[in-house]
């Protein structure tokens, strides 16, 4: 009774932090892992095994293959022509690009890719695409194995629990279904699209650049000898110095002539480089500066998600700084380092040498300006990867090689063709992903290991035995999308496996149609920008607000929602 009751509270403290707090889901997950392991709700040998399941290294092996495929330029050579002056014929082509291409590649990579494509149409406004792009990406997501990481925390669970994970066009059937009925909604849910501005960022609006006279008493000193790191709502960013440029710039680096300065935050305080000497402003010309700037979104639960700039220590992190951000479509304005970062803020960012060789980029930013469209593989290792990832489906799907060795031989071919590198690999290992899957799973022994799984499902079947196994599916379908909504699709997924799987050994029926229930209930997002990734990368960019998700989703989410609850039970028997 004392486990029963332990496990519960370490549940609900669990469900309650997810919800209630901004505290990173991995570091949730493993400190709740960590209480059931120290409490002998499980012992050592189940974390060890949880941690190495063959699900959970399948899903980390696919990841990581998805860096590479994220750099084949197949998508980047055909994006040019999926806008045409129809715009129901753009949004055709372009949904089914986005679709097609999410089933095989990370969806924000495709996502970030074609932003550029819609944001650079002199066609149509960009806030009549960019949700349906997201929109069209998290559909095809649901065709494949690979197609979404919350079809790869199921088919680990399913793995963990009987010994076989989900084939990798398990999915198929449904997916595609969802996809086109999908799409049928958008086309008619465009009306509701908003007409806004969504230009990119301009860097005018955001920086003032003074050159340093020959005469200046300001050459000769330090940045901080100068105090020109006291402005109250102007922030010294980067020095142009002849054909050099100096980001981010340090306190202790001293002013030359002919320097010219790059201040970024409230332009309208512009006056208050009128007091320092020798100092010239002047309009901001094309050049260095514009080209060592990009444009970043702040992913959800970034390390500095609820920091100001100046409390995550920006510049020595990132090595860049802070020109200006955007949040809910608009300007902030005022001293930037006070600002508090959030999910989905819009960055532009002066960025130094060593931006790009940085760890922690993938895991605080996705990265939206033109420099991700462009093509980085060579036509030999487009084929070659291309070729060697269809023998791998091809001979999973077979059943001749485990899907996990094929994944294995591709990412070598990767790293033997250059198309990734070692760095790469570690910069973008899934880390926090793996916790997440690792501690859930252990978390999920030691609810079986206290009876709870048991309990719950008997519970829950008094209360459904009136609607039968079909009534309990649409129950478990139903409580994942609301997860969905209120946390991560991931911990979604990873908290309602258990009960779904545990409910449809209760009933005595296959556990199929409720595995494929949470998949599915996992993936749908379709009515706020923070459930789903992808959704939150399009706010910004297309100027949206929170409404506009739910009029232009909520007929997707019911023909959605619909098709998985119709098809789901037909095509997985009970």
């Amino acid at each position: 009774m004392f486990e029963q009751l332990l496990i519960t509270a370490l549940f609900g403290g669990l469900l309650a932090s997810l919800i209630f707090t901004k505290w990173p889901a991995a570091w949730i997950f493993v400190c709740a892992m960590l209480v059931a392991y120290f409490t002998g709700l499980v012992d050592t040998q189940e974390v060890l095994d949880k941690a190495s399941n063959p699900g959970v290294i399948t899903l980390v092996l696919l990841l990581l293959v998805s860096t590479g495929l994220e750099k084949l330029s197949w998508l980047t050579r055909m994006s040019d022509k999926l806008i045409v002056p129809s715009y129901f014929g753009s949004l055709l082509r372009l949904g089914a690009a986005s679709a097609f291409f999410s089933a095989f590649v990370n969806n924000t990579a495709v996502v970030a890719t074609l932003a550029n494509t819609v944001r650079n149409s002199k066609h149509h406004p960009a806030s009549k695409l960019l949700i349906p792009l997201s929109y069209t990406a998290i559909l095809g997501g649901t065709m494949t194995l690979i197609g979404t990481s919350t079809n790869l925390i199921v088919s680990s669970f399913l793995q963990d629990a009987t010994g076989t994970g989900l084939a990798f066009f398990d999915f198929l059937s449904v997916g595609f279904a969802v996809t086109v009925l999908g799409m049928i909604a958008l086309v008619i849910s465009s009306r509701f699209l908003p007409v806004r501005d969504s230009d990119e960022i301009d860097i005018n609006e955001y920086v003032i650049e003074a050159e340093v006279s020959a005469h200046s008493l300001l050459i000769g000193k330090s940045v901080l000898e100068n105090r020109l790191r006291e402005l109250e709502d102007l922030f010294l960013v980067e020095i142009v110095r002849g054909n050099h440029l100096i980001s981010p710039v340090t306190p202790q680096e001293h002013i030359e002539a002919g320097d010219k300065l790059i201040f970024s935050g409230d332009i309208k305080q512009i006056q208050a480089l009128e007091t320092f000497d020798g100092l010239q402003l002047f309009a901001l010309e094309e050049g260095l500066l514009r080209e060592n700037m990009k444009e970043v979104i702040v992913m959800p639960n970034a390390t500095i998600d609820g920091k100001t700039v100046k409390e995550s220590a920006f510049r020595s992190v990132f090595d860049a700084a802070v020109v200006g951000m955007r949040r809910g479509g608009k300007r902030l304005s005022g001293k930037l380092g006070n600002i508090t970062i959030e999910a989905g803020d819009s960055m532009m960012l002066a960025v130094g040498p060593d931006f790009n060789e940085r760890k922690n980029l993938d895991k605080n930013f996705v990265i939206t300006n033109d420099s991700v469209g462009e093509a980085r593989t060579t036509p030999f290792q487009n084929y070659l990867i291309t070729g060697v990832l269809v023998l791998v489906i091809v001979l999973a799907t077979l059943e001749i090689v485990p899907l996990i060795k094929g994944v294995a031989f591709l990412l070598l071919c990767m790293l033997i063709t250059g198309v990734i590198s070692g760095s790469e690999l570690r910069r973008r290992f899934p880390f926090e992903l793996w916790l997440i899957i690792a501690s859930a799973l252990t978390l999920s022994q030691a609810l079986t290991n206290a009876g709870m799984v048991t309990l719950m499902a008997d519970l829950l079947h008094g209360y459904l035995s009136v609607l039968g196994p079909y009534g309990a599916l649409i129950g478990i379908y139903i409580g994942t999308v609301l997860l969905t909504e209120l946390m991560t699709n991931n911990a979604a997924a990873a908290l309602s496996f258990p009960v779904a799987f545990g409910l449809a050994e209760s009933y005595g029926v296959s556990f199929m149609p409720f595995v494929m229930a949470v998949a599915y209930g996992a993936s749908a997002s379709f009515l706020t920008p923070y459930g789903y990734t992808t959704n939150l990368m399009v706010q910004n960019l297309g100027g949206y607000e929170f409404k506009d998700y739910t009029r232009a989703g909520i007929l997707v989410s019911i023909v959605y929602s619909v098709t998985v609850i119709v098809l789901v039970p037909r095509l997985f028997p009970f």
